[in-house]
């Protein structure tokens, strides 16, 4: 299941890039990577996103709890494919 392992690795790729501000006026390498990782992960992060929204901590920043979320839901769901072809 080659989807759901890319999907895996994009989301966690965008989990650690999320640690790092991205300068728009920076390296234009490096700000169309993380354009082009938000747009590929964000149609699943989306729904995840609106059901449970990021929590504010601290002086202005916040937690995002929809990619790990994400990552359970998307696994339960590849055992369930696996099982259903199997």
């Amino acid at each position: 299941m080659a989807f759901f392992d890319i999907l895996r690795f994009l989301i966690l790729i965008r989990i650690i890039l999320s640690f790092f501000p991205v300068n728009p006026y920076g390296n234009n390498v490096i700000y169309q990577f993380v354009v082009f990782l938000r747009q590929l992960t964000e149609p699943v992060l989306a729904p995840f996103r609106s059901l449970i929204p990021p929590l504010r901590v601290g002086g202005g920043g916040y937690l995002d709890f929809s990619p790990i979320i994400a990552l359970i839901v998307l696994d339960l769901v590849r055992r369930l494919v696996l099982q259903l072809i199997w």
